[in-house]
């Protein structure tokens, strides 16, 4: 369906994007997952026409459409601020672009009733948009941008401005229509857990690049680089020396750790290196001593609905996260067991 090749563009003489190469297939849902200033936005500008790459090219189903006019390209966009036109009702903002594609007056009728029942919002028909909630503008922003039929969908932090609860909530409904359209969607975000909910696929931005790409199972499973990782939230880190191949065996201040990964990188014995330990990845139990077994103390504990998020001071200050089951006191001398499959391996920031 759509294929970029070798996509750059620059911004104050500064790369904003650096050799960017990716395909969308049928009804998937591809998710540009980066922080802000990433170049998200403004490569789903270039996809729509709206922006022009210095170099690289825009392909849809084989034909190079890089300097075809976005009016004629059939993508829909929404953008982050939905741009609705407030002087309209919500039918009248989406019947606006059925209109300037020429459609009859009895069809244009039918597709709006149609769209807005697909977003479950058929009764605000000819109320004004200024009289809607931020949640209701969203699905009426979503139902104008797929009323003419767009052979992509591009979404702009289409849930951005909501919300926590509001948020979750439509983005369950979000992924409902999506999946009923069967149309391919790329989709913005700068949030990983709005991304890990909505995507089929995920393409993480960072430093003008495409640094990984993937199912949101593999993305998180192994993040590739020790940066992508923290942007994930794996903010336990610990630097350590190998000490044995097989398995890989890491010697650390807080003691031996051996992580069951399938690292994606290659390393000698002796070599330095960097460990993320998920939050996920510790059981509160009696081992004491021998590989991946910690002793830490309880500093902070905090509900955070079936689980509770605990803070560990380690050895030497350092501070961990990690959840448990049941809540520890304050205080309270806990010894760890570390599951092999919750430790990430990196090379350490020199090389080596």
């Amino acid at each position: 369906m759509l294929t970029l090749k070798n996509i750059h563009k620059q911004y104050q003489d500064s790369p904003l994007l650096r050799d960017i190469h990716l395909k969308v297939d049928r009804a998937e849902t591809l998710c540009l997952l980066g922080p802000s200033g990433s170049g998200k936005s403004t490569l789903l500008r270039i996809i729509a026409g709206l922006e022009q790459p210095e170099q690289g090219k825009v392909l849809w189903q084989g034909e190079d459409i890089t300097e075809k006019p976005s009016h004629l390209r059939n993508f829909g966009f929404m953008f982050q601020n939905y741009a609705l036109f407030p002087h309209m009702t919500v039918a009248e903002n989406i019947a606006f672009g059925l209109r300037m594609k020429g459609k009859p007056d009895g069809k244009i009728g039918e597709r709006v009733e149609e769209v807005l029942d697909l977003v479950h919002m058929l009764d605000f028909l000819d109320r004004s948009v200024t009289a809607l909630s931020g949640g209701e503008q969203q699905r009426v922003a979503l139902a104008r941008a797929i009323a003419p039929e767009p052979a992509l969908l591009l979404l702009d932090e289409p849930v951005g401005s909501l919300d926590r609860t509001l948020r979750e909530r439509l983005l369950t409904e979000l992924r409902e229509v999506l999946h009923k359209l069967e149309t391919p969607v790329i989709y913005v975000t700068h949030d990983q857990e709005e991304a890990f909910s909505i995507a089929d696929r995920l393409a993480v931005l960072h430093n003008a690049s495409i640094i990984q790409a993937g199912s949101p199972a593999e993305v998180y499973t192994f993040p590739g680089t020790l940066w992508l990782a923290g942007f994930l939230g794996f903010q336990n880190q610990v630097e350590g020396t190998v000490r044995s191949l097989d398995p890989l065996t890491i010697e650390t201040r807080f003691g031996m750790l051996r992580t069951d990964q399938n690292c994606q990188h290659e390393f000698k014995e002796n070599a330095r290196v960097r460990l993320i330990i998920k939050p996920d990845g510790a059981v509160l139990s009696d081992c004491s001593g021998g590989v991946n077994c910690l002793e830490a103390e309880v500093e902070d504990s905090l509900f955070s609905g079936d689980r509770y998020r605990v803070k560990f001071k380690m050895t030497g200050g350092s501070q961990f996260i990690f959840f448990a089951e049941s809540k520890p006191e304050v205080g309270e001398k806990i010894p760890l067991k570390i599951m092999g499959e919750s430790i990430l391996c990196y090379k350490d920031e020199n090389g080596n």
